[in-house]
């Protein structure tokens, strides 16, 4: 299956804001959480209905629904009707293959990330669109499946005296962006480490996969450079957005956000140049390698030619052959065949030379 592009097959055709699941089914059933909160209340609830939460909308408290799974689009097209979201936001919602980007409503603001992991069992990089609608009083995040990076900022809601208890649905947006561009820098750390720990294996001539792991993470490296730089983009123009939304109190820690973000694009940027260039030491490596390797055998070579052009000219067409008549000759003979044949691999292994 495709990473880096969504098949849109379903989608052709169709007729703009039209609400069409694009992606991969992950859970069974569409599940919503309700936090809603302000300085000195906070309650927390399932919602089993949308419409249950619409009264919240008419609160002066910040209210946070949080959606995991997209692939019902009658639930997910009532959650839009509830809080008045246009066809569009609702359409880029449902297509999970859409880019990170900010896209201003005037009364709300719509925000599309990849949230990433890595999974150590396969190795790769895998990404779960988010999406988050900001508005005045409310913030809605849309994911594709339960588990996500957001428990830290949970923790902080419920923690009376915190920052986050004292702000707006502004400063929620940015503690969710701030906690999925932290994770960007944690999944960069891990495979940085492994690209480092490439660079010894390839100068100590270790050769088990080596050519496979480089393929392996300049592929992965290219997969989070496609989710996170246009991330960048999004976040930049968060904190020169003109809109009420956004309080002059939270631009500075959008600001820190923009230097997080420059961290990880950069920090991408190093690991993907540093596996070019241990591309490049691994070939020079098997080509000093196999240089050796033929200078040896050339050794062997210059050694034996004349030997065997002089045993080409005189064979063996002696007079007296003291094997000729012994009866184990034979024998001995492939005994010395598959001893020479046998050293000469054990001496090629021991000099990792294949």
């Amino acid at each position: 299956m495709a990473r880096f592009l969504k098949n849109r097959e379903k989608a052709k055709g169709q007729s703009p804001g039209a609400l069409i699941f694009v992606g991969t089914q992950k859970v069974d059933t569409v599940n919503m959480r309700l936090i809603d909160y302000d300085d000195k209340n906070l309650v927390e609830k399932e919602l089993v209905d949308i419409k249950d939460g619409a009264p919240y909308k008419q609160t002066r408290s910040v209210t946070w629904i949080n959606i995991n799974g997209l692939h019902d689009v009658e639930a997910i097209g009532n959650i839009g009707q509830v809080f008045d979201l246009h066809p569009l936001v609702m359409e880029d919602i449902l297509n999970t293959g859409q880019r990170p980007k900010i896209d201003d409503y005037g009364s709300y603001l719509f925000i599309v990330l990849k949230m990433i992991r890595f999974d150590r069992d396969t190795q790769k990089i895998v990404n779960e669109q988010l999406s988050i609608v900001l508005a005045d009083t409310f913030v809605l995040t849309f994911q594709e499946r339960p588990g996500d990076v957001f428990d830290p900022v949970r923790e902080r809601i419920r923690r009376q005296k915190s920052r986050i208890r004292g702000a707006g649905t502004d400063y929620l947006s940015y503690a969710l962006m701030d906690t999925v561009v932290e994770n960007y820098i944690s999944v960069i750390e891990h495979i940085g480490d492994q690209i480092e720990d490439l660079e010894e294996d390839i100068l100590s001539g270790q050769d088990d996969g080596v050519m496979e792991k480089i393929h392996l993470f300049k592929r992965e490296t290219s997969y989070l450079r496609k989710s996170i730089r246009p991330a960048r983009e999004a976040v930049f123009q968060l904190s020169k957005l003109e809109n009420d939304l956004i309080h002059e109190k939270t631009l500075p820690f959008l600001k820190d956000m923009e230097d997080l973000i420059i961290h990880a694009t950069e920090a991408i940027d190093t690991y993907r140049d540093m596996l070019t260039d241990q591309l490049n030491i691994y070939n020079s490596v098997v080509a000093n390698k196999m240089n050796d390797i033929m200078k040896v055998l050339t050794i062997f070579a210059a050694i034996f030619i004349p030997l065997t052009f002089i045993a080409g000219i005189y064979g063996t067409n002696f007079e007296y052959l003291p094997e000729l008549k012994y009866k184990y000759s034979y024998f001995i003979f492939w005994g010395v065949l598959v001893t020479i044949a046998g050293a000469s691999l054990y001496y090629f292994k021991k000099k990792r030379w294949f």
